[in-house]
């Protein structure tokens, strides 16, 4: 498998109809076999919404990827927010990625982002480097921050291995499978887990920051549980405070 990086294709124009006229983009997904798999952003439009968000409908060549913008008018860094196997924009710790979205506006421009085929670990690291595509393409010239929360603790360390442009990967009550070969993900990595985890064992954080290069970081709560809940105050400060650091420190960033 070889490896592959997230490319920079410019920056998207705004159409009068409110959809954004973006790049082409194909990647390899990680551990697909013998076979390679492509997908292309074919076009992508953009709904306003009243709180200053945007509804995104993501057209690529293997089908319709969802995601929610909270925009940032400096050109900075961005954020991808995936959830678990089920998908969805909301994420753990009392849904924390609206909030995440809405407190880092002023800074970078964050995407909650909702996978195609839920579950299906290729088809998801395909859709958040898409993700990391389509942020360029809307003007986030310095790093990109991944966060992703059990399945999709997984899936954004896969993704962060193959995109250059992420600066960093959090991931939030981790799943080991999809993570064997974390050692290549080259760049920070922040590890949550709650140690009273019944879906999955806080061991799983543990084996995977033993593997993982410096820099990085294990953080384990001894009173959360799988969805982070108890601590749901701590997870949003602690995930605010890295997803700034480690986007905005890219030599690309630029807050106006």
């Amino acid at each position: 498998m070889k490896g592959v990086g997230c490319p920079c294709v410019g920056q998207a124009e705004a159409r009068s109809a409110g959809t954004l006229d973006v790049m082409d983009f194909s990647e390899e997904a990680p551990e697909a076999g013998d076979q390679d798999l492509e997908l292309k952003i074919e076009q992508v439009g953009a709904h306003p919404e009243p709180d200053g968000n945007l509804r995104m409908l993501i057209k690529t060549s293997r089908g319709e990827i969802r995601g929610i913008v909270h925009p940032c008018q400096a050109q900075a860094g961005g954020a991808v927010l995936v959830g678990g196997a089920m998908g969805g924009f909301e994420g753990p710790a009392n849904d924390v990625y609206g909030r995440l979205g809405d407190r880092l506006r002023p800074q970078l421009t964050t995407l909650r982002l909702h996978y195609r085929k839920p579950g299906v670990l290729e088809e998801c690291v395909l859709d958040v480097l898409a993700g990391v595509s389509l942020l360029r393409g809307l003007g986030a010239t310095g790093g990109i921050a991944l966060v992703g929360h059990s399945f999709g603790g997984a899936v954004v360390i896969k993704a962060g291995e193959l995109a250059d442009a992420v600066a960093g990967v959090a991931a939030l009550s981790p799943q080991l499978y999809g993570t064997r070969t974390v050692e290549r993900l080259g760049k920070p990595l922040l590890l949550v887990h709650g140690m009273r985890d019944g879906v999955l064992d806080h061991a799983a954080s543990e084996d995977i920051h033993a593997r993982a290069l410096e820099p990085k970081r294990l953080v384990l709560l001894a009173d959360s549980d799988h969805s982070l809940k108890q601590d749901a105050v701590e997870v949003e400060e602690l995930l605010s405070s890295w997803i700034a650091d480690v986007a905005l420190s890219h030599p690309g960033a630029r807050l106006n």
